[in-house]
Parts: C-alpha cells; sequence; structure tokens
C-alpha cells in the first residue's frame, strides 16, 4: 500500500492507495476514530452496488458501524439537485447525525454528489471517498464538491475536504475501456501542467495502463494523486495555483453540458479541451510543437482530440459564458508553455475561442 499525504493543517488527510482496501474499510474507520455510536451513510451507483457496496457494508458492520446505502443512477445526470434532495432524505430518514460519516463509493459524479451532501448535512459532517475509477483519482482528492445545474457543470457546490481517501486499485479492473481511457485523460494532465517527466512516463507506459497492468496502474495513480495533492496544499481554494488543474476544463465542460451530460465522458470532454488550450497556445505564439506533443500523447491513448463535427460553434460558446471563469466577454484558459508548465491567462476572447474550435473541426476531418 502506497500512503499520501495531503498537507492543509487541520484539514490535512491521508490518500491510501493498493489492492483490498474496500475489505478493510472498516479498520481504517477504526484507526480514524469514526464514532459507531453514530450512522454511516454510504453513497454509490447502479454500476458499483452489485460489485462492491456488500464488501464495505459488511466490513464496516464487523467493526461495529450501522450503515445505511443510497443507490443512484450511475451518470453525469445524477449530479443534480433533485438526486442531491434524495439523498438528503435518505441521510435524515436513516438518522445521521452530526458526527456521522458520508461514503462516496464511486466513480467522481458519486464523489462530487456524496461530497456535497456531506457539506451540507447539518452545515457538514465526515466525508470519506472510496473512489472505484482511474478519472476519480483526480477528482477525489483537493475537496471540491458539487452538483451541476442544467445551464452550467459544478455551478452549485463547496469546498469540503475528506477525513480520508480510501482507494483500491482492485476495483479498477472492471472498468470498461472508455472509461479506462477516459480516467487516464486526467492522469496525463497532472503530467502536462507540472511533470514533464511523468507526461513522458504516460507516452511510454500507454499499453500498460490501458492494460489495467497492477505496477503502472499504482505508479501512476500515486504521480498524479502527488501532483494533485502538491497543488492543493499550496492553494486549497483555488484563489491562484490551483486553477491550473482546470487545464483543458473550460471547453471541456462546455462539451459536457451541451451533449447533455451523456454524449461525452468527462475525460474525452477534457482531452478535446486539452487539445484545444495547446492550440490556443500555439495561436498566441507558443511553441508549434507544444500542440504536437499534447496531441500525441492523449491520441496514443484512444482519446479525441478534435471538435466532433455536430457540435454548434454558438451552442458551445454560450456553455462557455455560463462557466464560473467567463468574465466581462473574455475567459480563462490554462495555457501550456510547453510539456509540463503551464500559466492562467485571463484576457482570452471570444474570437480566438470561435477560432479554436474551427480549426478543432478541421483537424477532425482530416482523422
Amino acid at each position: 500500500m502506497r500512503t499520501l499525504q495531503v498537507d492543509l493543517g487541520e484539514r490535512s488527510y491521508p490518500i491510501y492507495i493498493g489492492g483490498g482496501l474496500l475489505e478493510k474499510a472498516g479498520d481504517f474507520f477504526e484507526q480514524h476514530q469514526q464514532s459507531t455510536k453514530s450512522p454511516v451513510l454510504i453513497v454509490t451507483d447502479d454500476h458499483v452496488a452489485p460489485k462492491y457496496l456488500p464488501v464495505v457494508e459488511t466490513s464496516l458492520q464487523a467493526k461495529g458501524y450501522r450503515t445505511v446505502s443510497k443507490v443512484v443512477k450511475a451518470g453525469e445526470k445524477s449530479k443534480s439537485l433533485d438526486v442531491y434532495e434524495e439523498v438528503m432524505t435518505t441521510a435524515i430518514e436513516g438518522g445521521l447525525d452530526r458526527r456521522s460519516a458520508v461514503v462516496a463509493l464511486g466513480g467522481g459524479v458519486v464523489g462530487d454528489l456524496a461530497g456535497f451532501v456531506a457539506a451540507t448535512y447539518m452545515r457538514g459532517v465526515t466525508f470519506v471517498q472510496m473512489p472505484t475509477t482511474i478519472l476519480a483519482h483526480d477528482s477525489s482528492v483537493g475537496g471540491k464538491v458539487a452538483v451541476n445545474h442544467r445551464l452550467a457543470k459544478n455551478m452549485i457546490g463547496a469546498f469540503h475536504q475528506p477525513e480520508m481517501v480510501l482507494y483500491d486499485v482492485d476495483s479498477l479492473q472492471s472498468l470498461p475501456p472508455r472509461d479506462v481511457r477516459a480516467g487516464l485523460s486526467e492522469m496525463i494532465k497532472h503530467g502536462l501542467i507540472w511533470d514533464a517527466a511523468f507526461a513522458d512516463w504516460c507516452r511510454e507506459h500507454t499499453a500498460d495502463l490501458l492494460a489495467l497492468d497492477p505496477e503502472a496502474l499504482g505508479y501512476g495513480l500515486t504521480q498524479g494523486c502527488s501532483i494533485k495533492s502538491q497543488v492543493v496544499s499550496v492553494d486549497e481554494r483555488e484563489n491562484g495555483l490551483r486553477a491550473i488543474l482546470n487545464l483543458g476544463h473550460t471547453l471541456g465542460h462546455a462539451i459536457e453540458a451541451i451533449g447533455g451530460y451523456g454524449e461525452f465522458l468527462h475525460g474525452e470532454a477534457i482531452s478535446i479541451g486539452m487539445a484545444a488550450a495547446a492550440k490556443l497556445a500555439v495561436n498566441r505564439g507558443r511553441d508549434p510543437q507544444i500542440y504536437k506533443q499534447t496531441v500525441s500523447i492523449l491520441s496514443g491513448f484512444g482519446l479525441p482530440t478534435a471538435m466532433p463535427a455536430h457540435l454548434n460553434e454558438q451552442d458551445v460558446i454560450g456553455a462557455m459564458m455560463h462557466d464560473k471563469k467567463f468574465k466581462e466577454q473574455t475567459m480563462v484558459f490554462i495555457l501550456p508553455l510547453a510539456i509540463g508548465r503551464v500559466e492562467i491567462v485571463s484576457d482570452v476572447t471570444l474570437d480566438e475561442v470561435r477560432q479554436v474550435i474551427a480549426e478543432l473541426k478541421e483537424e477532425g476531418q482530416h482523422v
């Protein structure tokens, strides 16, 4: 088992990464002195529940914990106020109190939803992340929790750090190939923003990562979590440095929104967004190799890098204007200076965005 620490003073917490950890959930709860007198709410989805909910429940109950569970429909559409209310109802009916814990057992959607419940139930209770997807190695660290509005992603949320992250890599072996690729998009992102050597390592181990080789996966996830924890430790609430974690997200979130949070997986949309950021950087005079190298590593993992032809430019622009990063007719983009180094640019114009969208659509016609 590998252990990382997210250093946030009183809100610091460990990330445990290894095999068989879900079976030991009760041991970790006991180790972290979670009260057995208060119910534990486990939030999961209908894909994950049949595989892992009984495992976690059995482990917790063996240590004297009373569990309540809520199973939501898998997919981004469950990150809604309607589903949030359903989970809150389960928490209230289950008798959760101020010493209870809310567990997120699943991917990024479940983590964000359960985390927002934990942040707002009785003004905040203990939160534990148990990610079961590769994508969630990013979303489970850092304390950003939220639900979507129909007009914009993650617009309703809070910062609420977990007590711990319990990352059982054995749970990743059952992921569909598309989910594997989409999850690796965020792993690659961490190399692109922070560590060129790690980006190179991802490229060199593409086949191993796609095949879910345990050793490669364990190392890649540890490095990805480590990079994110370093950034979050410096800037917990995104007042500066933490914004670099949004590489590809300005456009990516818009693509997700106009796709109805179902047509594109998060990692797929972010991959297109990262290609767009690299193209925008080149349009602003950066080394053309940045775009070529970015597209090369992403496409090597089978990730999309061109703008789908059927997406309407004005719809994309409209969705971006609802983003938190849109101010006074300009947008904040994270743009690469080189592989492993990025800058925060706050004056990207709508015309520049339109040009990039057109160029990425053109790229799609040549694929």
